[in-house]
């Protein structure tokens, strides 16, 4: 539910050191990231038709060890994480299995629910479905249009790049680029009812089978990005402090969440814009539409849960990595490693420097083995990377 997010996750000693510098994807550099002492952050959650992959683990994981550093430092963290639980891939999925779309979204969401509590990631501000916003969706794509940079073609309601001159500016892309992935993740380029080939949709009209609201411009659902920026707005307001995701959901999806929101508030919508890079598998991206999954429900059959986190904070938030099936087995050794060295504070100024370096989890991680190596107990500055090295082994799932 809504509230601050609880438990102390901070170590003992405090630390007033920072400010912490991360890399901004608008600016194209990294740059000191100055909240106020409460932090406004959203991250682009699970469209929840298939189970938890390393992929999801790895950006969930990247926010979390934010958090904690922010925490640390004495902020207090506000971090919503949707869940798309009314979208294209859902509804073709629940159609392939004979199943009605929200059960599905449900089963699945108490899936990833559970993989995350597992790793220890720190509860959600709130975690919104899209399917709970239908009012405030209907709202925002008025305003949007009464601001003049939609229009409405047979049931469906477009936003107008054209009148948005800053579209392209969290990207960086040129046009060939975006129409490209556009076409790619969902953005249907080729739409006949378009102005222009870069409009995306913010209403349209349901499919026969699709779930459908009314709305002033006929029976519908809302498209992908106007779900975000409603959440967002609703549960946050209308400027965020760090908006985050996947490296694929710079574009179209972040771009059109900025350029809609500024376009209804005249406000900036994100302060600083990060993201996560790809965990690959057979040389390709992991994800869901290619099958090349390492499911985190499947690592938990065989390894503690904590070796899983170090597996995936041994790799730089920004640095696109291979699966390898030598990562865990190496992992779960590193972990033994930390907690035969036992509780102490080895290491925590090291790795507070790593952190506020963009994120640098890999240095923290050798700080660390360091440390370690050096006798010295570390599970203070573990714990800022998520590990509690104090915990009782955690129970791995029945083979079964």
């Amino acid at each position: 539910g809504r509230g601050p997010s609880p438990g102390i996750v901070a170590p003992v000693t405090s630390d007033t050191s920072g400010p912490v510098r991360l890399f901004d994807t608008a600016r194209g550099a990294i740059v000191p990231f100055e909240p106020g002492p409460v932090v406004l952050m959203y991250t682009c959650g699970i469209t929840p038709y298939d189970a938890t992959h390393l992929g999801h683990a790895a950006a969930y994981t990247a926010y979390d060890v934010l958090q904690r550093r922010l925490r640390d430092l004495g902020h207090e963290t506000r971090c919503v994480r949707n869940v798309t639980d009314v979208d294209d891939s859902i509804l073709a999925k629940a159609r392939e299995l004979g199943v009605h779309y929200l059960d599905l979204a449900a089963a699945e969401t108490a899936r990833f629910d559970d993989d995350m509590i597992a790793l220890d990631m720190l509860p959600s501000f709130s975690e919104p479905r899209a399917t709970s916003a239908i009012a405030d969706i209907r709202g925002f794509i008025g305003m949007v249009l009464e601001k003049g940079y939609a229009y409405e073609v047979a049931g469906s309601v477009y936003f107008d790049v054209s009148k948005w001159e800053r579209f392209g500016e969290i990207s960086g892309y040129d046009e060939a680029t975006m129409l490209e992935y556009a076409a790619e993740r969902g953005g249907f380029p080729d739409d006949p009812n378009k102005r222009n080939k870069l409009d995306f949709v913010l209403w349209q009209p349901s499919a026969d089978g699709e779930p459908a609201w009314e709305s002033l411009w006929g029976p519908g659902r809302p498209g992908w990005h106007i779900e975000c920026s409603a959440l967002a707005m609703r549960d946050l307001g209308p400027t965020l402090d760090l908006h985050g995701g996947g490296t694929d959901l710079i574009f179209p999806h972040h771009e059109c969440e900025a350029a809609q929101s500024e376009a209804v508030t005249g406000e900036p919508f994100v302060r600083h814009w990060m993201h996560q890079a790809m965990v690959r598998m057979d040389g390709e991206k992991m994800s869901k539409s290619l099958g090349n999954l390492v499911f985190v429900s499947d690592l938990r059959q065989t390894y503690d849960t904590r070796a899983i986190r170090l597996g995936i904070v041994g790799h730089h938030y920004r640095d696109a990595w291979e699966w390898d099936d030598e990562l865990m087995p190496a992992s779960q050794d590193r972990l033994e490693r930390w907690l035969a060295a036992g509780e102490g504070t080895g290491a925590l100024s090291e790795v507070r420097e790593a952190l506020d370096n963009d994120l640098d989890t890999p240095a923290a991680v050798a700080a660390i083995d360091a440390a370690v190596d050096a006798g010295l107990g570390v599970s203070e500055a573990a714990m800022l990377l998520g590990v509690d090295l104090l915990a009782t082994a955690k129970p791995r799932l029945s083979a079964s």
